[in-house]
């Protein structure tokens, strides 16, 4: 008998189901499809819009992407995927070439020590520009270069509870080695 009860609840179920009127568009989920475009050697998910899509790339700020845009003269919420081969290469090249038209206050490389004059870089120049830095202050042994051989914080930050492993990797107890002597006879 619940056997029988529980044929017909299934088949109310059923019915239910295929009366029911379908999901307007608009509630749908909307199925995107997902691309990724390289600029300069970042990946960057097709679905970003031109504003939040240059950010994911080296050295580039939320400032210097506006920037760019407004520049450029382009459309900060057109999608990176919709972009054409020459809009990227227009951005490619203002981006590595054309930076002196950007604000001084915004370049991150003002007065440079090497040449004295104002420049942005992006990505692995931006990384090797840090890493002559880093090493020139190691050099000369100014406290900051100092401060960066021994792993310490560089800018003034309390070292008391914070940094005690830095670039140490602790480990558990250490394991005695057993040195065997080989005797004479």
């Amino acid at each position: 008998m619940e056997r029988r009860n529980t044929i017909y609840l299934l088949k109310d179920k059923m019915k239910q189901v295929q009366d029911k009127k379908p999901i307007p568009e608009k509630f749908q989920e909307k199925k995107e499809l997902f691309s990724i475009v390289r600029i300069m050697q970042h990946d960057i998910p097709g679905n970003k819009n031109l504003l939040t899509g240059l950010t994911y790339i080296k050295g580039v700020s939320w400032a210097i992407s506006n920037a760019t845009v407004k520049i450029l003269k382009m459309n900060p919420s057109k999608k990176i995927s919709e972009l054409s081969k020459p809009e990227i290469e227009i951005i490619i090249n203002f981006l590595q070439h054309e930076t002196h038209k950007l604000p001084l206050f915004l370049i991150n490389r003002r007065n440079d020590f090497e040449t004295g004059t104002d420049g942005h870089f992006v990505g692995t120049d931006l990384d090797m520009k840090k890493e002559f830095d880093i090493r020139r202050l190691k050099k000369i042994r100014s406290y900051r270069g100092l401060r960066h051989a021994l792993g310490q914080p560089t800018r003034g930050q309390r070292t008391r509870s914070h940094f005690r492993t830095k670039g140490k990797k602790k480990t558990g107890a250490k394991k005695k080695v057993k040195v065997e002597e080989t005797g004479k006879k």
